[in-house]
């Protein structure tokens, strides 16, 4: 009889001892209640109740956890029918007032980031809806955050997931997105045309100008060139003349010869003449070379430096060339 009665007691210890003893996992914190008053809030470790006095209330995840909001049509503000679905980061900061103050937390801030949604998306045309989905997550961050403050949970973002537009918009936006695809490609085609033809009418430009440049520059090297051809020309008539006005026959046959060899060598290098004229006796071409030749001789024999003398000399007699057309050479 006293075996059994100690078994008893100590059957009662061990289930005193389990309900006193209570060990919080990392990640969690446990509510406790005194006949089932909220009392105090244990963290992760071993905590040890009074028994029959104290329990647990609520065993509260203390993670960040992720909510899947369903999916739902929202109308936009140019009426057009959207289905839009979005994820919520959460994270509950006070325990006891996650626990106490709603009944159901997860349906809670679901129902209320669906409101919020409907309200963010509705105010907002269908090209804003799909180009700014940051501004739409920023404003229902604010939102659903103030509102779930007082619940002891974080929100810490939202996300979109999810926006289908109706089939036909879908098509329509298709076909507009190759429009504007084709409208960029002719306008960038029209620019390069343009660029291109810039660029060729700049070249034409530049050649234009440095050919011109260049006639210039041998306009100014020829008529640089003519004018001291002409300045040795006018510079050797000078010196013909001084010599004729000082009396010297010799100086007017060297003029008169030159000028005869110049003649008929031109004459003789002209493609298109059919005929050439010679004179008929040579020894007049000689005896004006022969003239030249005494020229040159007397100036170097005088014995004052190659200076005529004062007296004037008789004019040597007339050359009379006799002209007689033979045909060219072939």
């Amino acid at each position: 009889m006293s075996l059994a009665i100690a078994v008893i007691f100590v059957g009662l210890a061990l289930v005193l001892l389990v309900g006193t003893i209570k060990i919080v996992p990392q990640g969690f914190e446990f509510t406790v209640q005194r006949f089932g008053r909220y009392t105090r809030t244990i963290k992760p470790g071993i905590t040890v109740l009074t028994p029959f006095m104290e329990s647990i209330g609520r065993r509260m995840n203390m993670m960040e956890q992720v909510l899947d909001v369903p999916s739902q049509e929202v109308i936009t503000k140019d009426n057009v029918g959207v289905k839009v679905d979005a994820i919520v980061f959460i994270q509950v900061m006070d325990a006891a007032a996650a626990a106490y103050r709603v009944a159901n937390l997860q349906l809670a801030i679901t129902q209320l980031t669906m409101t919020n949604l409907r309200t963010v998306v509705g105010s907002m045309e269908l090209d804003e809806v799909l180009s700014q989905r940051d501004q739409i997550n920023t404003r229902l961050l604010h939102v659903i955050d103030d509102a779930t403050g007082p619940w002891g949970v974080k929100i810490a973002r939202i996300e979109i997931k999810d926006l289908q537009p109706p089939p036909d918009i879908t098509n329509a936006m298709a076909r507009q997105m190759k429009a504007e695809r084709e409208r960029r490609a002719v306008i960038t085609e029209a620019d390069g045309e343009k660029q291109a033809a810039i660029a060729r009418a700049e070249g034409a430009k530049q050649s234009a100008i440095l050919q011109a440049e260049g006639r210039r520059e041998a306009a100014f090297r020829d008529a640089e060139a003519r004018e001291r051809a002409a300045q040795a020309e006018a510079a050797a008539t000078k010196a013909v003349s001084d010599a004729i006005e000082t009396g010297s026959v010799s100086a007017i046959n060297y003029f008169v010869a030159q000028r005869y060899v110049d003649a008929f060598a031109k004459l003789a290098e002209s493609p298109h003449q059919k005929t050439v004229i010679v004179p008929a006796e040579m020894s007049a071409l000689v005896g004006a070379l022969g003239g030249i030749q005494e020229l040159v001789s007397g100036a170097h024999n005088r014995p004052d430096g190659g200076q005529p003398p004062p007296s004037r000399p008789p004019p040597p007699p007339p050359i009379r060339p006799a002209r007689s057309a033979v045909p060219p050479a072939e």
